[in-house]
Order: C-alpha cells, then structure tokens, then sequence
C-alpha cells in the first residue's frame, strides 16, 4: 500500500531532510490520502499542525487548487525553514502558504472559526484531543479533520499499554466516535490516518 502511489524526488528529498532533523513525516499513503482527502473536498484553506519539514503540506496542497493556501504551524524555525525549502523544490510558490511558528496551542486560538476546510494535524501527540477540540471550531460544516499516527506503532490497539500519549490518541478516537456531530473514518494507511467530516 505505501508504494502504490510512489513519491516524487521533491518529496522524497523532503522526508529524508526531515529524518535528518528528527521529523516524522507523513508515510507516502498517508500523504496520497491527504491529497485526495483535499481534492475530494475541493479545500481552498486548510490548517497543519506539524510541518513535517514540508512533506505533508507538499501533499496537502498538490490536492487543493491553485490559488488556495496552506496555513502551516510549526513550533520548529528549522522544520519549517525545511519545508519552505521543500514547497520550492516542489514547484508551489510562497504566495500558497503561511507559516505560523509557535506552539499550537497558542496559535490555533488566534485562527478564524469556521473558516477553514480542513485541518491535519501530526504534532505533540499529547495534544490531540485540544487539536480536536481546536479544529471543530475552525472547520466550515462538511470540513475534514484528519489526525496522523492514529494507531501509534499498535500500541493504542492493546489494552496493556496505557502511557501518556498512547491514551491521549485512544481518547481522540473515542470523541470523534461519541460526536454525532462527526461522520468518522479510521484509515489504515501508514501508522493510521483517523479523519471525520463535520456534518452540516
């Protein structure tokens, strides 16, 4: 599944800078499904949180039209000098991206609500359920949020395991479930891509 749609050398050449740094980016299929996650909601505006050096918002803006933008926030100076350097090489001018460097946290408050038709997010795991919380309020009715590392190495699968960032993945899981306000979709692409659509 992960070579079905191979990478490109821009791409490629992203992931390894961003392993070099320590960065995790997004698997191939996991950004093939961001990709067509955005085409498929035709996303003019879109939220990552976590840059990974510019391999997700490489994928995330291949799939959005061409004069849309990508707000990408990073606590990182380096991860996103990287993936600056990685929308260059990927053909995508500055004019389709914002940076934000900064902790999420403080930086997701100062966004827009419902202004944005989709939010990605592949940050400090143990945040996820405020990303969550973070994203309902930012996405237009029919938005996407999509969270990555969603089965964390198998290890939110197994009861046994129960650190700090293992339950805070399995807690995003179980309010996304319990949201009637959420239609979900656990893709087991890569580590695990968990998206839900905000019903109308």
């Amino acid at each position: 599944m992960e070579d079905f749609h191979p990478e490109d050398e821009p791409i490629r050449d992203a992931r390894r800078r961003g392993e070099e740094v320590g960065a995790s980016p997004i698997g191939p299929a996991g950004g093939a499904a961001l990709r067509f996650l955005a085409t498929l909601i035709g996303a003019r505006t879109v939220v990552e949180v976590g840059s990974g050096c510019g391999v997700s918002g490489v994928y995330l803006m291949r799939g959005m039209p061409a004069d849309a933008v990508l707000t990408s926030v990073d606590i990182e100076p380096e991860n996103q000098r990287l993936a600056k350097q990685a929308y260059r090489e990927a053909g995508l001018g500055s004019f389709r991206t914002r940076m934000i460097s900064g902790p999420a946290l403080e930086v997701l408050p100062r966004l827009t609500d419902g202004a944005y038709d989709m939010v990605f997010c592949d940050a400090v795991k143990q945040e996820y359920p405020e990303y969550l919380t973070a994203a309902l309020r930012l996405l237009r009715p029919g938005g996407v949020v999509a969270f990555d590392n969603a089965l964390w190495h198998h290890r939110v699968a197994d009861p046994q395991v129960r650190d700090p960032v293992t339950e805070a993945i399995r807690d995003v899981h179980r309010m996304i479930a319990d949201d009637e306000g959420l239609v979900p979709l656990l893709l087991p692409v890569g580590d695990g891509l968990l998206c839900a659509v905000k019903r109308d």
